[in-house]
């Protein structure tokens, strides 16, 4: 062990220097500096992380509301085309469906001409050839005249007058009855006359009566018929 409390000769001191004890305080305060330094640099590293913890949350939360209100306005915008298309769906349904009935009525107009234009002829050829179809619509006209008269004025077309005269005054003997040829009178239909009174059973006007319960005005006589 060195004994450090003996006396040190001259001959073995070397150099010999000051002691500055400022160097001391500086090299404290260099380390305390240098130790500020440190940590205020670590603060910040910290509030730079803090920082950018906030801005990656911040980040994060309106990303999400950005996500969330796209999702909302694409429900509604899809809600609202839905609605748009069952609207337009439900139009162009009840325009078709319109459609369709006009088309139907339309089709059955058609075909209920047709079928009185066909009755028509039918009834116009059996009129040319059996004139004793006419006997039922003399026997009502007589029915609606004679309750009160028993006598009768009978207009016919002159070749149905042919065929009926005989049958018509037999049937109706115990009446007065006069029969007239009337070429005004087309064949089928006749005019009876009693007290003043006239009973139009004419085909034309028979025709319209039936047709007009169907709806129709389809006139007997057409501009292109042979008279």
């Amino acid at each position: 062990m060195r004994n450090f409390n003996r006396f040190i000769p001259g001959e073995e001191v070397g150099a010999v220097a000051q002691w500055d004890f400022s160097a001391v305080d500086t090299a404290s305060m260099l380390s305390a500096a240098q130790a500020q330094s440190r940590e205020e640099a670590a603060q910040r590293e910290r509030d730079d992380a803090i920082r950018q913890e906030g801005y990656a949350q911040g980040y994060a939360q309106a990303q999400a509301q950005a996500v969330l209100e796209t999702q909302q306005r694409m429900a509604e915008f899809t809600r609202h085309q839905g609605e748009e298309g069952a609207h337009r769906l439900a139009a162009l349904f009840a325009a078709a469906s319109l459609q369709l009935q006009q088309s139907e009525q339309a089709i059955a107009q058609g075909v209920l001409e047709l079928a009185c234009e066909v009755a028509r002829q039918v009834l116009r050829q059996e009129l040319s050839v059996n004139p004793n179809v006419l006997q039922p619509a003399v026997r009502e006209a007589m029915r609606l005249l004679l309750a009160d008269s028993k006598n009768a004025v009978v207009r016919l077309n002159p070749l149905d007058l042919e065929v009926l005269e005989e049958p018509l005054r037999a049937e109706f003997s115990s009446l007065s009855l006069t029969l007239l040829a009337d070429a005004r009178v087309d064949r089928g239909g006749c005019l009876v006359e009693s007290t003043g009174t006239v009973v139009d059973a004419t085909v034309q006007k028979r025709w319209s009566r039936a047709v007009a319960t169907l709806g129709l005005s389809t006139p007997w006589q057409e501009a292109d018929d042979e008279p």
